[in-house]
């Protein structure tokens, strides 16, 4: 009897896993999975062929039960999420079937070491109501409280089970009373049913299905040993593995829940039609506006640079205020994903990769990009670029990251700070792996990635620049004062310090900061303490007008900052025709020319940066010079260019060919 049992679990889990997967298609749809919504279903034929595998399932089942013990019946529905996991093929991948495996092994470890051992007993009306009480109070229960996919799977499993304990009590009883019992099974069942449908509304079905094939059992098991009598004999030296399999097929669960990703079908908001020109390219930035700095202003100009050459273009990166969100802007689309707070800055946000990885996903389901394209290693870029790697969407990066940037507002030492910068560097490896193509914008940031190990070659793309944004002025009429202009980040990497120092001996030379940050306060004190407060004017962030206004005004631009990738205020600078004094320090040396179209200075050698604004302070026709060669200069980084490149690598990664994938613009 037990060997004919074990043949009809086994069946009924394989009708199991068919419905599942046809009604949580059906299910998928329902946008409010409540019971108005659920009633529309019945009118779907999808629905109905879904319902009647389970009832098929559900005849067997309880043939199953009244053959043999409850523990020996119930826990062979793992069974069923082998199936579902391989009948949704699309969500197959290393981590899924890591899942599936420890979850098979804990329930199949389990009923090896325990349910076999348990005997059928004689069981009681008493016993069996008691189970039924307790079944409505979990039903009222998980009614009124609002749950997430796994919360729903696991009350609507620990209902399945009741329900069965029941249907395995009424097997042995009076006509009379096994009727009554089938009937407040059902209704245990059939509220089951109705939480497995919202659950099936909230995520995908191996979740689902994961989540009950481990908890059903269990409680089945335990309502046969505290209720029925029908406790497995478990002895010392199998007492601890059968607990240990139980944890192992728990933990399965755990994983499958966050590997397996959960994506709305037809009913999904918004469907993103087919593009008919162009490509659709998923842009993935942990940075962008309203953020303020450099790789957030290249995302979006990036962004809307594609658009305007006819691309389908979408960005997915952390929301400002914390709560998802979709925008359209200029031509693209930003999707904004859950973000929290950074606990050493108070402008940005973050994700983590876990809760990236469950956003990008059914994004990446929906949107179904042509290739991605990530701007850093962290949240964002890593789940961008795993997710693609996992569907088979052709991925790649450009670098923008450099520890200074980011470990300048923590609060850490110095050589808490470079351990973190190795661990950093050592992470960007990993996470790099899965894009094909690299990208930096200098050949100096190549070099970085090379000594840090980076063992694949690095293609040097300009971030670019709108040359027609910045025109240069016709005429910068010589007056009693020079203006040095500064815009940027008010941070510890900038060393605008070393500015408001070099400026102390210069009565005749003023200065303009653009920009805000967590030195701003010192800046200003530093200002008053050295005397020249009234030839320095912070300006705060500002317009794009108006900061096109303070280019158009400038005599001089001056970078002291150390940690430039590529520095676009600087080449913003250099396209409104300012000459430059720059660090000779990463990128800018790439830009800046000693003697033609400015001054290179050692880091922190503050005479030298005196040096220089005096001597363009006293030759107003070195300045005009040397202000033309930073627009010849300048002029290779044109934004066209650098769009025209990043279109020449996504056709590498799609094999297509040049004259026939991409509309140009004029």
């Amino acid at each position: 009897m037990i060997a004919l049992a074990v043949i009809c679990a086994l069946l009924a889990a394989a009708l199991f896993a068919a419905a599942a997967i046809r009604q949580h298609a059906e299910v998928a749809e329902l946008r409010v999975p409540g019971l108005r919504a659920m009633a529309g279903l019945v009118r779907s034929r999808g629905w109905w062929a879904g319902t009647s595998l389970a009832i098929g399932g559900s005849l067997l089942h309880v043939l199953a039960l009244s053959l043999a013990p409850l523990p020996v019946v119930q826990p062979l529905g793992v069974f069923s999420l082998v199936l579902t996991v391989f009948f949704a093929r699309r969500v197959v991948n290393r981590r899924v079937l890591g899942a599936v495996v420890l979850v098979v092994a804990g329930v199949t470890g389990f009923v090896t070491l325990a349910a076999f051992a348990a005997a059928a007993t004689s069981i009681s009306t008493g016993a069996a109501e008691s189970v039924v009480v307790v079944g409505l109070v979990v039903a009222a229960g998980v009614w009124f409280v609002r749950a997430s996919c796994a919360g729903l799977a696991a009350s609507a499993a620990v209902l399945f089970g009741l329900g069965s304990a029941v249907v395995h009590a009424a097997a042995s009883q009076a006509l009379g009373t096994a009727v009554l019992l089938g009937v407040q099974a059902l209704l245990l069942l059939g509220a089951g049913g109705v939480v497995l449908h919202r659950a099936y509304a909230a995520g995908p079905a191996a979740v689902v299905v994961g989540t009950t094939t481990v908890l059903d059992p269990l409680t089945a098991v335990a309502v046969a040993a505290l209720a029925y009598g029908e406790a497995p004999k478990l002895t010392h030296a199998t007492a601890l593995p059968a607990a240990i399999a139980v944890l192992i097929a728990l933990a399965g669960v755990r994983v499958l829940a966050g590997a397996v990703p959960h994506t709305h079908s037809r009913a999904e908001e918004n469907p993103v039609p087919e593009h008919p020109s162009g490509l659709r390219v998923l842009i993935g930035a942990d940075t962008f506006p309203p953020n303020i700095n450099g790789a957030s202003f290249f995302a979006e100009r990036f962004a809307r640079g594609l658009a305007a050459r006819s691309h389908d273009v979408h960005v997915v990166c952390p929301s400002a205020d914390g709560p998802a969100r979709t925008e359209q802007r200029d031509g693209y689309t930003v999707h904004r994903i859950r973000s929290r707070a950074v606990p050493f800055h108070r402008d940005y946000r973050f994700c983590t990769p876990g809760g990236a990885l469950k956003d990008v996903a059914p994004l990446l389901e929906r949107l179904r990009p042509d290739v991605v394209h990530v701007q850093a290693h962290f949240g964002v870029g890593r789940a961008l670029l795993e997710a693609a790697a996992e569907r088979g969407v052709p991925g790649m990066a450009t670098n923008h990251f450099m520890p200074d940037n980011l470990l300048g507002y923590t609060p850490f030492p110095r050589r808490v700070r470079d351990a973190i910068a190795r661990w950093a560097w050592r992470d960007l490896l990993r996470v790099y792996r899965d894009a094909r193509i690299v990208t930096t914008p200098t050949p100096s940031a190549a070099e970085v990635l090379a000594g840090i190990g980076f063992d694949r070659p690095v293609q040097v793309v300009s971030c670019g620049i709108d040359l027609a944004h910045y025109p240069a002025s016709a005429v910068r009429p010589a007056g009693p004062t020079m203006s040095v202009l500064f815009v940027g980040r008010l941070d510890a990497e900038k060393n605008v310090d070393q500015l408001l120092r070099a400026l102390a001996p210069l009565p005749h030379v003023r200065a303009d900061l653009v920009g805000d940050g967590t030195r701003r306060d010192e800046l200003e004190a530093l200002a008053r303490e050295l005397g020249i407060a009234t030839r320095v004017a912070f300006h705060g962030f500002v317009s794009d007008a108006e900061l096109v206004r303070r280019y158009a005004e400038a005599d001089v631009f001056c970078m002291p900052g150390t940690a430039e990738l590529q520095s676009l205020a600087t080449m913003e600078a250099m396209a409104a025709g300012l000459p430059v004094v720059a660090a000779d320090a990463l990128a800018l040396p790439h830009l800046v020319h000693h003697g033609t179209n400015g001054y290179l200075f050692e880091p922190g050698a503050i005479t030298a940066i005196s040096r220089w604004l005096a001597e363009l302070a006293a030759d107003p026709d070195a300045r005009a010079r040397m202000g033309q060669a930073s627009r010849a200069i300048v002029a290779r980084h044109d934004i066209e260019r650098a769009l025209a490149t990043f279109e020449t690598h996504y056709r590498t990664l799609l094999d297509l060919p040049a004259q026939t994938s991409i509309v140009q613009a004029a």
